[in-house]
């Protein structure tokens, strides 16, 4: 209830609003864009990160810079509704999207913790709240855990669980067999990659063509040996391990986590919910692994929740 009553709040505010940007291709500002932010103009960089080209979006924010962190195998196409709310930053981590996929990189948990405080210092931004989704929201955690001065409030949307009692899904299980892996990764074509992206969600809409077209468009060799990398690189006892001590992480949270996720069970939700100290739970019915693409509601409470005054 708690943000349902922030969102509602700040609807209330837009009876009378003052005139706002529009989106680009449409006719005029909903009081609800004017007050949650939508309609941002997002911007694209490539920038280099220790030498490594980095694709990042960007639009403009008040306060600490909303950072957002993606999954496998998508990219900040995921992030952009959130951006032209919210404002703030949303890099294709390495090895996805139209970043550098070289094999001399680091595509282990640790590594992309590593890249973010790297992307954070070449794009001269210090205070910031973070999103992520997947194994964005597993990189979002260690990096509160490790510089809890810099992050104002975190998001964790159908996390990779840092918890005793994981397993990791079937098809990862079949990744992480040497040789095997690489044979069924590279005989992902796009109906296979169509299917499987639907299958994570609970409406078929949520995964339409243009967008799967997109998706496959990235899924290269360079993002499927960092896929294989990332899931090789660490097992359920090492996830656990680094989520021994997360009750460090004292910033408000909101855990969100769609109640028909076919990969991450709910019941995840709910024990992060326990060992967080500051969160707050938002289980989403009927929605799935990318809870906002089935109940696109979610992205007005992500927003609400980082812009609520700290303290």
């Amino acid at each position: 209830m708690l943000l349902a009553d922030q969102i509602d709040q700040r609807l209330a505010q837009a009876q009378n609003p003052r005139p706002g940007r529009s989106r680009r291709g449409l006719g005029g500002t909903h009081p609800r864009d004017v007050i949650l932010g939508r309609g941002l103009g997002v911007d694209e960089h490539t920038i280099k990160v220790a030498g490594a080209p980095v694709f990042y979006r960007s639009a403009p924010a008040d306060g600490p810079s909303a950072l957002y962190l993606h999954s496998a195998p998508t990219s900040s196409d995921d992030w952009i509704p959130f951006l032209e709310r919210s404002g703030g930053l949303a890099p294709d981590l390495l090895g996805f999207g139209r970043s550098s996929k070289a094999g001399n990189l680091d595509y282990s948990l640790g590594g992309y913790v590593e890249f973010v405080d790297r992307f954070l210092a070449q794009v001269e931004v210090e205070q910031i709240t973070l999103t992520g989704h997947g194994w964005g929201a597993a990189i979002a955690l260690a990096f509160a855990k490790r510089h809890p001065e810099r992050v104002d409030r975190v998001v964790i949307i159908d996390a990779l669980p840092l918890l005793p009692g994981f397993r990791w899904p079937r098809m990862v299980r079949l990744w992480r067999a040497p040789a095997f892996g690489e044979l069924l990764m590279g005989s992902v074509n796009r109906w296979w990659l169509a299917r499987t992206l639907r299958a994570g969600t609970s409406t078929p809409q949520a995964w339409p063509a243009p967008r799967v077209v997109d998706t496959f468009a990235h899924f290269d060799q360079g993002t499927q040996r960092a896929m294989l990398r990332l899931h090789r690189s660490i097992d359920e006892a090492g996830l656990a391990l680094i989520g021994t001590d997360l009750e460090r992480i004292d910033q408000p949270v909101l855990v969100v986590w769609g109640e028909q996720d076919p990969w991450l069970d709910v019941s995840f939700a709910d024990v992060y919910a326990q060992r967080l100290p500051g969160s707050i739970l938002q289980r989403v019915a009927g929605a799935g692994h990318w809870p906002w693409l089935d109940q696109p509601t979610v992205i007005d409470q992500v927003t609400a929740f980082l812009a609520s005054p700290s303290g």
